[in-house]
């Protein structure tokens, strides 16, 4: 791939992965929701949703009360070592 293509495929898929996909690993939010401080407001409104229609039709949700997931404190691709510990976080 020539790097103008490379230029021309990364200014569509770093807008769209950062600002519109929805990621797993942090409570199916975009990174941009992460970043501008909008994951407490959206996973409210998440819950809010969830505690509505859990009172509308408990027998929907046969384990009781669902609940929004839950943004993790830290998302690594490459986690940092820890000083004393061998790869795989052994001693």
């Amino acid at each position: 791939m020539s790097q103008p293509a490379a230029t021309t495929y990364c200014r569509s898929f770093f807008p769209w992965y950062n600002g519109e996909h929805h990621h797993s690993g942090i409570a199916m939010l975009t990174p941009a929701d992460v970043h501008f401080g909008q994951a407490s407001v959206i996973l409210t409104a998440r819950q809010n949703v969830l505690d509505v229609a859990y009172q509308a039709t408990p027998e929907r949700f046969p384990r009781g009360r669902p609940r929004a997931a839950v943004l993790p404190e830290a998302v690594y691709i490459n986690p940092p070592r820890l000083e004393g510990l061998e790869p795989g976080g052994t001693h």
